[in-house]
């Protein structure tokens, strides 16, 4: 299984015939960094396991501030909402 590195802003982590094996997430705290010794700055990490047109499985990382990830979750509400009308 191969890990691939955070997708750059607006490229597509699944495509139509991409299947999702696994969604694993966490909240974080980075606490510190290189530029800066104190951040205090609570983000989301998600962990995909994607399948490929293939059938290969790739792992796909996502890290999201609280506020990207409160409309990641509004838009998967309203995906659900309009599957159920299908």
């Amino acid at each position: 299984m191969e890990e691939s590195p955070s997708p750059a802003f607006g490229e597509p982590v699944l495509d139509a015939r991409s299947e999702l094996i696994d969604f694993q997430w966490k909240l974080a705290m980075a606490v510190s960094s290189d530029r800066c010794r104190s951040l205090k700055y609570p983000y989301v990490a998600v962990l995909l396991k994607v399948a490929d047109h293939s059938g290969q499985v790739k792992s796909k990382s996502i890290e999201m501030t609280i506020p990207q990830f409160q409309n990641f979750y509004r838009q998967f509400k309203e995906i659900a909402a309009v599957i159920e009308t299908v």
